[in-house]
């Protein structure tokens, strides 16, 4: 079994009760929506790549203001020729905000829309798991004592 590792940063980033989302590109039952982020390149840090990747696939420049959290997953998945690959991704959530640019959808790249979605209405969207696993981060963070 091929063993794949993966590690990446993503951006929560709310406005005027909204969260920013991106929508994933691909075959009708991949397009959900997920926060802006993606994988690190060989040598970049972390907080290099959400503010690269947030600018990708939103056109907005951001800050990170915090690390929110690291998440990890683990999943088995077929690979060619019958054989399996064993994934693990290792998500790294921060708090962004917006500083500039303009909203933008991302051509030929791994998204292909981005979006403003009102908080109360996130959990009605064909989303990935990331989303709720950064709200869940985010609004911990609202509530500890160092968050206020």
């Amino acid at each position: 079994m091929r063993e794949e590792l993966r590690v990446a940063a993503y951006a929560v980033c709310v406005r005027d009760g909204q969260l920013l989302l991106a929508r994933l590109s691909g075959g009708e039952a991949d397009m959900r929506w997920t926060l802006p982020g993606g994988g690190m390149e060989h040598g970049e840090d972390p907080y290099d790549t959400v503010i690269r990747e947030a600018e990708e696939e939103t056109g907005y420049e951001v800050e990170p203001v915090t690390l929110l959290g690291v998440d990890s997953i683990r999943r088995r998945y077929p690979r060619k020729l019958g054989t399996f690959a064993d994934f693990h991704g290792l998500r790294l959530v921060y708090e962004a905000r917006i500083t500039g640019g303009t909203l933008r959808h991302e051509e030929s790249g791994s998204t292909d829309r981005a979006a403003w979605h009102d908080l109360g209405a996130v959990g009605e969207l064909a989303r990935v798991g990331l989303v709720d696993v950064g709200l869940r981060l985010w609004r911990a963070n609202k509530l500890s004592p160092s968050g206020d």
